[in-house]
């Protein structure tokens, strides 16, 4: 592998309609070449990079290194394009492997028979080779693979993260259906948020809107709790560099507002504060045991953004009913606020009774939803138009 300074092509995939904000990221984190692909972001760095790419980013699900491209239309070709590979300068005879395939081609039509051959190509070449093979490990093992079969293009990357990024290592507990770590921090970086002012979640279950908030206020990396990365296992893994990446401070930030987080179940409040105290940000975010109805504002502005309940649980009428006490309780409440609101139940949105002044589709999950700010303005907006006018 390339020695520290040699910069290389690195992937990092985000959930669709996040595409933009991960870009917005790579290019703060000194990132070259970013370029926007579809749920994923293509850019250019060293080893440093990649380090700090792992640890850094909020809105990354992965972080791939393609190390070689080849044309492939059957089995055989697919054979010989893996077995191009030096395999033993990625890993010894007695490291583990596992493989993740996509597929969309005609040629292939099942992931796990190509990631099979794969399989047999990199084996075959350590027993030629050694007389020895290295075993699968599907749970940990010390080399991931991503294989991308797009019609003949076979993209082969080595996954530097592990697993998936979400998975910061601070929630250890959750509601039911909790919001992923990668979308919130996405729907706060959406919103602009950047610790300007105070933050309230008001239906905020486990807790993880209000942490990712507290972690952009605070300039913390989201990796920082995580136990390990995939490229802590690679062969040219440079410990003494991840330390002084790790251990780097110095963008580090204060915090001069307030985070709250309220929800009116008091089983998922506790289980906030459980989730808050493991990132170490317990005394940092108030959580309360409180209906959304009687969240009030704060002497001065704030943001709130929320992911009310999208109704699989709930009778039509009552999910409709719930959503307009909403649109009237934001308008009632929090005059001169904007509110973002996620939701994926668009006939339920309709009943908010409020227009949304920006909006953007986005998947959470399986489930496709909309992503909408609603300004909340001092009087009418009639009344606002006319002094505009006035002017």
């Amino acid at each position: 592998m390339e020695a520290e300074s040699t910069y290389f092509e690195l992937v990092a995939t985000t959930f669709k309609g996040l595409e933009g904000v991960l870009s917005n990221e790579l290019t703060a984190l000194g990132a070259k070449d970013v370029k926007i692909l579809n749920r994923a972001v293509s850019f250019n760095g060293d080893t440093t990079m990649m380090y700090k790419a792992n640890l850094w980013l909020r809105t990354a699900i992965k972080i791939i290194r393609p190390i070689h491209v080849f044309k492939a239309k059957n089995e055989v070709e697919l054979y010989k394009g893996i077995s191009q590979i030096e395999w033993s300068d990625y890993m010894d005879v007695s490291d583990t492997l596992s493989i993740n395939t996509s597929v969309s081609s005609e040629y292939f039509n099942h992931s796990q028979f190509v990631a099979l051959k794969s399989k047999d190509a990199i084996v075959d070449q350590f027993r030629n080779k050694f007389g020895k093979r290295p075993s699968i490990d599907t749970d940990n093992p010390t080399l991931l693979l991503n294989i991308h079969l797009n019609d003949d293009e076979c993209i082969v990357s080595i996954d530097s993260s592990g697993e998936s990024l979400h998975k910061r290592g601070y929630r250890l507990n959750s509601t039911i259906a909790p919001l992923n770590e990668v979308m919130a921090a996405g729907l706060l970086m959406l919103a602009g948020w950047k610790g300007q002012s105070n933050f309230i979640d008001p239906m905020c279950g486990s807790g993880t809107m209000p942490i990712e908030a507290a972690l952009i206020a605070y300039n913390i990396p989201p990796g920082i709790f995580r136990k390990e990365f995939g490229f802590e296992k690679w062969k040219d893994f440079d410990k003494e560099l991840f330390e002084t990446v790790y251990n780097d401070d110095s963008s580090s930030q204060e915090f001069e507002h307030q985070i709250i987080g309220s929800d009116i179940s008091g089983g998922a409040i506790r289980i906030a504060n459980e989730n808050a105290k493991n990132a170490f940000l317990n005394n940092k975010i108030s959580f309360k045991v409180m209906p959304f109805e009687s969240v009030m504002p704060l002497e001065t502005k704030s943001l709130i953004i929320m992911n009310p309940p999208y109704g699989e649980r709930l009778k039509k009428t009552n999910i409709n009913e719930f959503y307009q006490t909403i649109g009237n309780c934001l308008k009632k409440n929090f005059p001169g606020h904007e509110a973002w609101i996620l939701s994926g139940n668009k006939e339920a949105m309709d009943n908010i009774g409020l227009h949304p002044t920006k909006k953007q589709t986005l998947y959470n999950g399986a489930i496709e939803c909309k992503y909408q700010c609603f300004t909340m303005y001092e009087g009418s907006i009639k009344q606002k138009k006319l002094i505009k006018s006035e002017k």
